[in-house]
């Protein structure tokens, strides 16, 4: 196979290839100009050159919140960059239910909530409750999907238990809050939950999160990761299509239309 070509990019602050960077931060000091010096100080430890910081407000007692603008001298070639993508053939909703009825023959039935102590139920409701997310419909409005939203802090046990008792063919996994990586904590107890139910590898196992991207969710352990911006008809799809793969009726390389080569 050919080597592709490189592509060398670095960020795009005022101009193309200026290398400015916007970054924000917390630092634990009370708001004042000592503190503004310990941010642009704190930038140039990291690297960054031509610091400016751009705005600083009190977060909380003791704590300060601020945006700083940096240049960097770092560079890199895009074309090396290898990540898994899930690919699929995006059908509408119409499409959707018909191929359902067509090929799967019966409804498919997917629990989700977000597990742990997360309490944000943004994701999940977007992808699952009817009304769904930027016009698109949620799973719960399709005749193909009998959709079960638990909502939040929900136990991984529980939703693993849940699932197993409607014999669920797939279960999605929310964390939106991520501080000190909670989110792939939570993430490896529901994979090992998973394992000692005798699920994993059976059923359909989807993590998705503001900071949750594919490679993310497969290294976890799940078979498909979504991230920002993901719409409901992109995991229907996905799962539609993984659950024709479980029961035999395409192939497990399966490849569709829009396939990155």
């Amino acid at each position: 196979m050919a080597k592709a070509t490189k592509q060398i990019i670095r960020p795009y602050g005022d101009r193309r290839d200026d290398g400015v960077v916007q970054l924000s931060f917390t630092l634990p000091v009370p708001l004042s100009e000592k503190a503004k010096e310990a941010a642009a100080v704190f930038t140039r430890k990291m690297g960054f050159t031509d610091v400016k910081v751009a705005a600083a407000e009190s977060a909380a007692d003791s704590y300060t919140f601020f945006i700083v603008y940096a240049r960097s001298g770092v560079s890199l070639d895009y074309a090396e960059i290898d990540v898994p993508e899930v690919v699929q053939k995006k059908m509408s909703y119409d499409d959707l239910n018909k191929f359902i009825h067509d090929k799967v023959g019966r409804r498919i039935v997917v629990f989700g909530a977000c597990t742990g102590t997360d309490t944000h139920t943004v994701g999940i409701d977007a992808i699952l409750n009817m009304k769904g997310y930027a016009g698109d419909y949620g799973l719960e409005r399709y005749p193909g999907f009998e959709a079960f939203n638990l909502g939040s802090q929900v136990p991984n046990e529980v939703l693993i238990q849940k699932a197993m008792a409607r014999n669920a063919d797939a279960i999605l996994v929310s964390q939106v809050v991520t501080q000190r990586d909670v989110h792939k904590d939570n993430s490896r107890q529901f994979i090992e939950a998973a394992k000692a139910a005798g699920i994993h590898g059976k059923t359909i196992l989807l993590l998705g999160g503001p900071r949750v991207d594919h490679k993310l969710a497969l290294e976890l352990g799940f078979d498909a990761g979504f991230g920002p911006g993901t719409k409901p008809s992109d995991v229907a799809n996905y799962v539609t299509h993984a659950v024709l793969k479980k029961m035999g009726k395409e192939s497990a390389d399966a490849h569709y239309q829009g396939e990155p080569s």
